[in-house]
């Protein structure tokens, strides 16, 4: 096997991990939504999240790692559509925000 044909498999290998694990890193932003929505009482709509950026960022330690921002939106009445940030920093939530929202007694 000659340089080129190794480093193409190399690029293929490291594309196909990096796309595994953005599904990955997207079903844990997906939860963490769902789980925000369900701890006030409002409905997650769609059922999904959308990436809205990607960029490098430290964690605690100083380590290069990814920060992802995905969007999502919800409702408290079912009448109007409100959005949602989730932050991840790597495979953990960083943070989980709303848009303001009418709170129903």
């Amino acid at each position: 096997m000659d340089f080129a044909s190794l480093a193409v498999l190399m690029v293929l290998g490291a594309g196909g991990w990096f796309w595994l694990h953005s599904i990955r890193i997207l079903e844990l932003a997906r939860e963490a939504g769902r789980r925000a929505c369900a701890r006030e009482d409002l409905q997650f709509l769609d059922d999904t999240v959308a990436s809205t950026s990607l960029a490098l960022d430290r964690d605690a330690s100083g380590r290069r790692i990814l920060r992802r921002t995905y969007r999502f939106e919800f409702t408290e009445t079912g009448n109007s559509r409100r959005e949602g940030e989730i932050i991840m920093l790597g495979e953990r939530v960083e943070s989980v925000t709303m848009e303001p929202y009418q709170i129903l007694e």
